[in-house]
């Protein structure tokens, strides 16, 4: 579940460029060196960029709870469900993001924070029993 979240983030890069191919001189822009913003970008493209950043900004955080679980011996059936959320989670909050559809972005955020408190609850439980 980590690796296909991980591989979300360049997955989420092909809207982007999709967007910006649109703009007139947009694939010049892209091969180019970008100094000067690229007008006329669709907002969903916009928004497209904005849910990709929420990704890598997120990712991390999750990342090294997947790995500290691991390390201590943490893993069980209900990590699993945890990542299944935070996963299922991250690809609903990249489409409702691009779509432009505000609440249940949202709600998808907050379900791929509660796949992360799951890790971190299974963490301290194991920790706790003094592992």
């Amino acid at each position: 579940i980590l690796v296909a979240s991980a591989m979300l983030v360049p997955a989420l890069t092909l809207p982007i460029a999709a967007a910006r191919g649109q703009v007139p001189k947009g694939n010049a822009w892209g091969f180019g060196n970008r100094d000067t913003p690229l007008e006329g970008t669709p907002a969903w493209g916009d928004r497209a960029v904005r849910a990709h950043m929420n990704l890598v900004e997120n990712l991390p955080t999750y990342a090294v709870l997947v790995l500290i679980a691991h390390a201590i011996g943490a893993t069980y059936a209900t990590t699993a469900i945890g990542g299944g959320i935070f996963l299922g989670a991250r690809v609903l909050h990249a489409a409702v993001y691009i779509a432009g559809v505000p609440y249940i972005r949202t709600a998808a955020f907050g379900l791929c924070q509660l796949g992360n408190l799951i890790y971190l609850w299974q963490i301290a439980v194991h920790g706790g029993a003094g592992y």
